[in-house]
């Protein structure tokens, strides 16, 4: 009675959490019907100017340097947030403002809400700030599991109506600053700054696009307030936090004025662009249309050149095979840079690949893989010379049919020459894939070694996830 008790128990928590996205669902009508190439470029220069954040010292550095320079309101969405050095550094500065009468709102996924912020006093001094709110995106309840795989993905801090930085970075120390030496991951964000900023013509900017994406999800039945009250600070744990929040903030200004000055200026360190448009797909916490894919896609169908992808890793099923193969065979130049799972720290993305590689490989896509030492977690597309994309979604099948995701078109030559070059020298440090089993390595790389078992899990775990691959 025991053992089907428990694994009732099991069937129901496992099938619950499958069974909404088992079926994977196709582009809708509506989303066909309003693509339109032509709206991600312009002929004119915009309001906004842009600057590519390609290391973790200067996510944060401008995170901080945007935060304090905040008037009115500082909104942050992210995954995945967790105590550390550089999430301390920004919970200082947004305390500090707090205190100076900054609205402030923090948006983070519910598995990260549980695991992370339920049992730390930080984030409960954070939230028992009048100025300050919390709210989590589809808590864990194991009680409806049918729920529990709804997550939300994007990352983004928007500022007043200067600007916001967007991308695939979550909120702690293997993302942000310099503080964890030994865990580091490579990624890749765009700061995008309003020229126009209290002005008339301000609203022109892409920020409004943004937010509004914002607020859609901020106000959606699912997300809930974390600990919203005032009377925790009375909690000794959560006054000590509070107290070294705002010591911190002190101790940050004295190291680092530069950050706190208001002299950076953003005007002459950033790009013009013609155009930017945020592209998002459904935010509910079931299956979701491909709608990121198809537009992405869509418009790589449009390149004449060349397209470049960099995803962190790739999972596709028939029907986004079927699309890359028809870009590959239509475009002259098409590649992608993935990290080797010998690189990469993904464990479930990199058993799916090598049970699915050869799939991988008959589209016709110059498929790289990165064997730099530390994992890439950028996701980021360069079409032609002046159409690029940063974001948050992967090219596997979870961001496609599962979480929300967000990436940022952007039309500016420049700023795609910059990514160009950022590109080409993470692919210097890349195997060049030749089939399914072979590669051609350049002299200076040394593949790290992979112990048996693990590689024999690989195999094991990419065979088991054949009827759950959705969820890799």
């Amino acid at each position: 009675m025991v053992l089907i008790i428990v694994v009732s128990i099991v069937v129901y928590l496992v099938a619950g959490a499958m069974v909404p996205f088992m079926k994977y669902k196709d582009v809708s009508r509506q989303a066909e019907e309003n693509f339109r190439a032509e709206d991600f470029r312009s002929s004119g220069t915009g309001p906004d100017r842009a600057m590519l954040l390609e290391t973790s010292e200067s996510a944060l550095e401008h995170r901080i340097r945007l935060m304090d320079g905040a008037k009115s309101r500082i909104i942050l969405s992210t995954f995945d947030m967790r105590n550390g050095e550089s999430t301390k550094d920004l919970l200082a500065v947004l305390w500090h403002k707090a205190e100076e009468g900054v609205k402030v709102q923090i948006l983070v996924d519910g598995f990260s809400g549980l695991i992370r912020m339920e049992p730390d006093p930080l984030f409960y001094a954070a939230a028992s700030h009048p100025n300050i709110q919390i709210k989590i995106y589809n808590p864990i309840n194991l009680l409806m599991p049918w729920k529990s795989q709804g997550r939300m993905h994007d990352k983004y801090v928007i500022v007043d109506d200067n600007a916001y930085i967007l991308g695939g970075r979550n909120t702690f120390d293997y993302f942000l600053g310099d503080y964890d030496s030994k865990n580091k991951s490579l990624d890749r964000e765009v700061l995008i700054y309003n020229t126009a900023q209290g002005g008339a013509d301000s609203k022109e900017s892409s920020l409004f696009q943004v937010e509004a994406y914002f607020h859609q999800v901020w106000n959606l039945d699912v997300c809930r307030l974390f600990h919203d009250d005032e009377s925790l600070q009375k909690k000794k744990r959560v006054r000590e936090q509070i107290d070294m929040l705002a010591s911190r903030y002190e101790e940050l200004k004295e190291k680092q004025e530069g950050l706190f000055d208001g002299t950076y200026d953003y005007s002459n360190n950033t790009c013009p662009t013609n155009c930017i448009r945020l592209v998002s797909g459904p935010t509910g916490i079931y299956g979701k249309e491909p709608a990121v894919f198809y537009t992405l896609t869509e418009l790589m169908k449009q390149a004449q050149e060349r397209v470049v992808i960099h995803t962190p890793y790739v999972v596709t099923n028939d029907y986004m095979n079927e699309t890359l193969t028809e870009i590959a065979d239509t475009v002259p130049d098409v590649k992608m840079v993935i990290n080797s799972v010998e690189n990469g720290d993904n464990f479930v993305a990199s058993s799916d690949y090598q049970y699915h590689k050869k799939d991988v490989v008959a589209t016709g896509i110059r498929l790289y893989e990165y064997d730099g030492g530390i994992s890439t977690h950028g996701k980021s597309l360069v079409i032609d010379n002046d159409l690029c994309a940063v974001g948050s979604y992967n090219f596997d099948l979870r961001s496609t049919y599962m979480d929300t995701e967000l990436m940022l078109v952007i039309q500016s030559e420049a700023l795609t020459e910059q990514l160009i070059h950022y590109m080409d020298d993470i692919e210097k440090d890349c195997r060049t894939v030749v089939d399914e089993t072979d590669y051609i390595v350049p002299d200076h790389i040394t593949v790290a070694p992979v112990p048996f078992l693990k590689r024999a899990a690989w195999k094991i775990v990419g065979f088991l996830l054949q009827p759950v691959r959705v969820l890799a």
